[in-house]
């Protein structure tokens, strides 16, 4: 491969609307690894859907634009799709509740499962990567911007699921990406704005945000995302992403395959690494593969001349771009990935929910409501889908006991049912004699949701992180 080429294969860019077509030329031109696909560049219907099979053409045509220049494997099309908050694909896919959900049910086999099923359909519109699972262990409240995205407050618990549903993506032929090391779980700043310091020592970091990451590893996952984190006890002032030292540490774990970056388009990079400055510093410090950096000609001219006047060691482009095409190689072996229906995972969605679905307050067994409800908080989606789920198991909609939806970021509520459909964490201080952790808004959250506040059914769910008072494993399951 010519240098060109070497420093294309490093980078994973993005693009802004929906002209594909341009970006695919771009992806051509400068011999770019593929392309992650972001919220506006999703095709959408008349009923502001997705358009699946618009979006399964803007896929091929990309995937096509990377091997233009005779190259045999093939080219990555990523997206981020976690399920809850983080999914840029929605119906008619299959919306799947909130990753921490499968802490809350406390079953791998479910993950296992759902990170099968979930990968299934992005395969069958063309997608052979997807930025996930979240394995950050969450600290609680003090976490703004992980919450409910990661498995469980509980180190080992967060690594057995996290291995298990990468496991699923991987026997449906995704490749999953296990993020963020060296763990935003337990920062107080998002990264998505300015750098976070993680103040903790090694010893701290390894018995508790490092646990995943070497579960990750043992496994044999093949991609593992480095956060815009500063860990003083490695780099100062560095982020983890940009630092010698992390990636040092996590190639110690045992780590073969290929470290990627995350979004270098996130203000913590930005604001400090002004230009595209950033990419030759993380491929310099250890990095394989550039993730979205803000002008991708720029970064890639920064490369070749990085390495050009040496200040980027040649063999290190060489090894970065060896592991980001033998991974890719290797993907290519397996055969195409598996193709789902969209919304074929519906079923598994709801009984996902069900299975986490966590009662903190008020009754375990029969109805925790009478026949009609007034229902508040949340959005209008979230109010119609709960009246539809009422509707479904006889309860009306207008009067009686009030329950408040209290979503991502809301404050506590007073209610006579509270119901956390994120994060727990607001339930700690609501007043409600009744309180109930959803982790997730899909239609198919609401149904089990409502079986349970009919009587229907219990809620097995045991909280996965401390809320409060109420302890890790508090719940009528």
């Amino acid at each position: 491969m010519t240098l060109e080429q070497k420093a294309g294969q490093v980078l994973l860019p993005f693009y802004t609307g929906l002209d594909e077509k341009s970006h695919a030329a771009t992806v051509q031109r400068l011999h770019l690894a593929g392309s992650i696909i972001m919220g506006d560049n999703v095709p959408k219907t008349a009923e502001g859907q997705v358009d699946t099979a618009a979006m399964a053409a803007v896929a091929a045509r990309l995937k096509g634009s990377t091997q233009a220049d005779g190259r045999t494997w093939p080219g990555l099309i990523g997206i981020d799709q976690e399920g809850g908050l983080v999914a840029r694909l929605r119906a008619p896919l299959t919306e799947w509740p909130a990753p921490m959900s499968y802490g809350a049910a406390g079953n791998p086999a479910l993950a296992g499962e759902t990170g099968k099923a979930l990968a299934s359909e992005l395969g069958g519109l063309g997608f052979n990567v997807d930025f996930a699972p979240d394995m950050d262990v969450t600290a609680g409240p003090q976490d703004p911007t992980i919450g409910a995205r990661s498995m469980s407050g509980n180190p080992d618990a967060a690594a057995g699921l996290g291995v298990a549903f990468s496991q699923g993506m991987l026997a449906a032929g995704m490749l999953p990406t296990v993020k963020h090391f060296p763990g935003h779980g337990s920062v107080t700043v998002d990264s998505h704005e300015n750098m976070p310091v993680q103040n903790a020592t090694l010893d701290q970091l390894r018995n508790r945000d490092w646990k995943p990451f070497q579960a990750a590893v043992g496994a044999g996952l093949p991609m593992i995302m480095t956060g815009h984190i500063a860990v003083p006890a490695l780099e100062p002032g560095v982020p983890a992403s940009l630092s010698k030292q992390s990636y040092a540490a996590l190639r110690a774990m045992g780590f073969k395959g290929v470290a990627v970056t995350d979004a270098l388009n996130m203000g913590a990079i930005q604001k400090q690494f002004p230009g595209e400055s950033a990419a030759p510093l993380a491929l310099g410090a250890g990095a394989d593969l550039l993730l979205m950096p803000g002008d991708v000609a720029q970064a890639h001219a920064s490369i070749i001349t990085a390495v050009k006047a040496g200040t980027v060691p040649a063999a290190r482009l060489d090894e970065a771009a060896t592991r980001v095409v033998t991974m890719l190689i290797w993907r290519a072996r397996a055969g195409a990935p598996q193709s789902a229906a969209p919304g074929s995972g519906s079923a598994l969605s709801q009984r996902t929910s069900a299975a986490a679905l966590t009662v903190l307050a008020g009754p375990c067994h029969g109805p925790m409501v009478p026949g009609s409800v007034r229902v508040a908080g949340g959005s209008e989606q979230d109010r119609a889908r709960f009246a539809a789920a009422a509707k479904a198991v006889g309860i009306g909609i207008g009067d009686g006991p009030l329950v408040r939806l209290i979503g991502y970021q809301d404050p506590p509520a007073a209610a006579d049912v509270a119901v956390a459909l994120d994060a727990p964490w607001p339930l700690a201080d609501s007043a409600a004699p009744a309180k109930v952790a959803l982790y997730g808004r899909s239609q198919e959250a609401f149904n089990a949701l409502l079986t349970v506040l009919a009587g229907k059914r219990t809620a097995p769910g045991k909280l996965p992180a401390a809320v409060g008072h109420y302890a890790p494993g508090a719940g009528c399951g």
